[in-house]
């Protein structure tokens, strides 16, 4: 049995080689790049054929849309039935759930904003559970590779030119996440979608993972000017844009808001000066991710000049503080009985909130009714003995009053304050971001994401910010992250430079230094001294690495006939570690060697083998590889995150 102290392996010394290296295997041809935009509020798909790379083509509207609407995502429900089995997504989930008697729904199972959990669970594994609406429990993976599912299948309806189906082994596929998330939760998307059958274990190269402020980034960059708002042209009043017949004349060419299609997608940056650098803020449901790109000339590509920041601060964040306010009307323990008993009710009602959120503007006098389910206000009655009105006058809450009509009604302070503390995070995060050294100067904010369509985001940022650098809102702001994550899929060489989010390394052995080594790390073995636990670091935190970069390391088994060689990896948020023992250090994951049994002829003990272990840190996913020096055989490497 493999014990996982370091003694396993010798460390063979020598530099961190860092050298740039051909891309290992030829890629199979795909003749189609399709891009899922897994959103926690919204999600959509879009796809490009290889063939004609310039166009970029939306989904399809989707059933049970609102009407009018040329819905081009969806929302990110999903309904199980009471056996755990499929039912549906999206606007077709919700409106099923809605329908179901009261009795009937606390059996289904209806999830919404799942993917929230992912990004605050700190040891995420493949067994971690997710909870429905009416509190039924089921494992999070099942969850995901339900909704990949259910995107495959649209997507595979795509026909390409010659109007044949597409074959499954001709699609490469792209699913963004956050640029916040780390390593485990990336694997595990990864997992999910081996899970929905995308793409198999064998061909793990047909399926890239995104990151959503970097898909951003790319597109950012085709834009021409004419395709985006820019906040500091728009003179505001009261939080509308003042454009009378006489000035909308000259503004036309900045802002023509029809552009559906990507065609001849003009170069942004031969606008930008040579190497200019700007930062993309991706504000989403779930996450607000901040990213500082340069571009390099010629070539036009993008360089990572700080790591990945943010946090958990997206438009979520008022739904939880509309939550929060109804709790403090109505009390907890009402709130809490009725999500159980009438979890479909509940839905809607989230669900109007969402639909007037949407609308909030700053500096509107008059406030925003929202209509409470009838459900609602009859079970209070019921459970409490008082109607909601009279809970209402009680409640002390000024900024909320109960309108004729039956609806709550949302003053326009009371708008701001369910707002003001999820908008001033986002602010401060950028505000942080903007004093580090190597972001000083830059000149170009990109705000993009679901909540960035908000004018309540906008004008607090135009305000906070728009001094220092000029805000740019590309039109359908929405939909940049999908079509940037399309063009990734076409061409995933274009980020040339990633910053490294954390410090990587193993634990390994050194001779043992008197003075210099601490005697409670003193290992005696076969008569030599030795020091363990010291971290050998293979990249270190915010280093720049760029694409085919790669980390070598041999490592020789510590008995012959060993067909494993299972390696910890640790990592750290700081780079002043010495030992994988010091505080912040955590063990995140593990590399298993499988070892082919040794080639006969070899006397088994006279030699050493070496296997050498090559990682790769500046892709979007941690990756490596390894050879049996001696044959030049290939042995199979993994590197988990995901069990630990």
């Amino acid at each position: 049995p493999l014990s996982s102290s370091p003694v396993l392996f010798v460390f063979s010394p020598g530099e961190t080689l860092l050298t740039p290296e051909a891309r290992q295997r030829k890629s199979r041809p795909f003749s189609v790049v399709v891009a899922i935009d897994f959103g926690t509020t919204s999600s959509g798909y879009a796809f490009s054929f290889t063939g004609d790379p310039e166009a970029i083509h939306m989904m399809r509207r989707w059933e049970g849309g609102d009407p009018g609407v040329a819905n081009q995502k969806s929302p990110t429900s999903l309904l199980l039935t009471p056996e755990l089995k499929f039912h549906s997504f999206g606007f077709a989930a919700r409106d099923s759930y809605h329908d179901l008697d009261p009795e009937e729904a606390q059996h289904w199972l209806y999830f919404d904003k799942f993917k929230m959990k992912i990004h605050s669970i700190s040891d995420l594994t493949m067994e971690t559970e997710l909870e429905a609406v009416s509190g039924r429990r089921v494992k999070a993976i099942e969850v995901f590779a339900h909704a990949l599912r259910f995107f495959k299948e649209h997507a595979l309806k795509v026909k390409d030119q010659s109007s044949s189906v597409l074959e499954r082994d001709e699609v490469r596929w792209v699913i963004t996440v956050p640029a916040v998330w780390r390593q485990p939760a990336k694997q595990f998307m990864r997992e999910a979608a081996y899970l929905a059958e995308l793409v198999s274990h064998d061909s793990p190269e047909q399926l890239l993972i995104a990151l959503e402020p970097e898909a951003a980034s790319i597109y950012c960059r085709k834009l021409r000017l004419h395709q985006v708002i820019d906040l500091s042209l728009r003179p505001m009043s009261n939080g509308f844009s003042l454009e009378s017949d006489g000035s909308r004349g000259q503004l036309k060419a900045r802002h023509s808001r029809t552009f559906l299609v990507e065609s001849g997608t003009g170069e942004f940056w031969s606008e930008m000066q040579t190497g200019d650098r700007y930062i993309v803020a991706d504000c989403g449901g779930g996450t607000v991710d901040l990213t500082v790109h340069q571009i390099e000339q010629p070539q036009g590509t993008l360089k990572e000049l700080y790591k990945a920041s943010g946090g958990p601060y997206g438009a979520v964040g008022v739904d939880l503080a509309f939550e929060a306010m109804l709790c403090q009307i109505f009390g907890e323990d009402f709130i809490d009985s009725f999500k159980a008993k009438r979890p479909a009710a509940w839905v809607d009602l989230t669900i109007a909130f969402e639909a007037r959120k949407r609308t909030a503007t700053p500096g509107r006098s008059n406030g925003l009714n929202i209509s409470l389910p009838f459900s609602f206000i009859d079970y209070y009655k019921r459970h409490r003995g008082q109607s909601v009105e009279t809970a209402l006058r009680k409640s002390n809450m000024n900024i909320v009053k109960w309108s004729s009509q039956g609806m709550l009604r949302l003053t326009a302070e009371a708008m701001n304050e369910l707002f003001q503390p999820t908008i001033n995070n986002i602010i401060k995060h950028i505000e942080e971001l903007m004093k580090k050294q190597e972001v000083q100067g830059v000149r170009f904010l990109f705000l993009v994401g679901g909540f960035a369509e908000s004018p309540m985001l906008q004008q607090a940022v135009q305000n906070a910010l728009g001094q220092t650098c000029r805000i740019i809102i590309p039109q359908d702001v929405g939909l940049t992250i999908l079509k940037g994550a399309v063009l990734f899929g076409l061409d995933p060489t274009v980020v040339r430079v990633r910053r490294c989010p954390l410090t990587y390394g193993v634990g390994v052995l050194n001779r043992f230094v008197e003075g210099r080594h601490p005697r409670d790390k003193l290992l005696v073995k076969e008569g030599r001294e030795w020091c363990t636990d010291i971290l050998d670091r293979f990249v270190s935190v915010d280093q720049s690495v760029a694409l085919g970069e790669v980390v070598r390391r041999s490592y020789t088994p510590a008995r012959t006939g060993q067909r494993k060689i299972i390696i910890n990896i640790y990592c750290s948020a700081t780079d002043d570690v010495v030992y994988i023992s010091d505080p912040g250090v955590r063990k995140c994951g593990a590399i298993t060697l499988d070892l082919p049994e040794a080639l006969p002829g070899t006397v088994a003990g006279v030699e050493r083998r070496e296997i050498r272990a090559t990682m790769q840190f500046g892709d979007t996913e941690i990756k490596v590889m390894a050879v049996d020096v001696a044959s030049e055989r290939t042995v199979r490497a993994t590197i988990d995150f995901l069990s630990n």
